[in-house]
């Protein structure tokens, strides 16, 4: 789930100037689930607007933002309110954003700050678990990912300031390594800890990404 915030309103505002009509978009997938872009907040999002002299000629949430043909169809389903209006305001993720945006010629301002790819601990705490990296070694740190939940992103064990189990950084936080050693050991495998680790191939990790099945 690609985790979002609403942006600063101040900074909105600025992004808005010279901008009267508008058409509101959001997600009912990961925006929906962050309470960041869903129903409820497009009409949050209206009523905010209205307050600051803005009109707003339609909305509408997407099921999945991101689906570029799925955006297409739902802009053409609206298109007299689009036409009316002077931008889009769109809170999605950033990759709905350029979904809009690849769909229109129209402004789009996107409303929302993409954080992280998190797993749901709960409704509403989210953790950041993947890097995306394109390189991934998770069979040989029994499910846990360092790039992500070290600090440093260390590849082969934990550092010097590790103490106690805790990291240098967070004292707060368990060392990711020392969390992997304990797993491994109860599973009794090595895994990582069989080798050396050569650095990341970050040429995996392709930009802009593009996979097909």
């Amino acid at each position: 789930m690609i985790i979002s915030r609403q942006k600063d309103k101040v900074e909105l505002l600025e992004h808005l100037e010279g901008k009267q009509k508008l058409f509101l978009v959001g997600c009912a997938a990961c925006a929906t689930a962050c309470k960041a872009g869903g129903e409820e907040e497009l009409f949050q999002m209206q009523d905010w607007l209205a307050a600051h002299q803005r009109e707003v000629t339609g909305s509408v949430v997407i099921q999945e933002a991101c689906h570029i043909m799925r955006v297409a169809r739902d802009l053409r389903q609206h298109r007299a309110a689009v036409q009316e209006a002077d931008a889009l305001l769109v809170l999605t993720c950033g990759a709905g954003v350029q979904s809009l945006s690849a769909n229109t010629e129209k402004r789009v301002i996107g409303a929302l700050d993409s954080l992280f790819l998190g797993n749901v601990r709960r409704l509403g705490h989210y953790e950041e678990k993947c890097s995306l990296c394109g390189d991934c070694i998770l069979n040989e740190t029994a499910g846990i990912c360092p790039v992500t939940n070290c600090a440093k992103s260390l590849l082969n064990g934990p550092c010097g300031g590790m103490e106690d189990g805790r990291c240098e950084a967070d004292r707060e936080r368990e060392c990711a390594w020392q969390m992997i050693y304990e797993r491994l050991t109860r599973q009794g495998r090595k895994g990582v800890f069989a080798r050396v680790v050569p650095n990341k191939d970050w040429g995996r990790r392709h930009q802009p990404g593009r996979h097909k099945v």
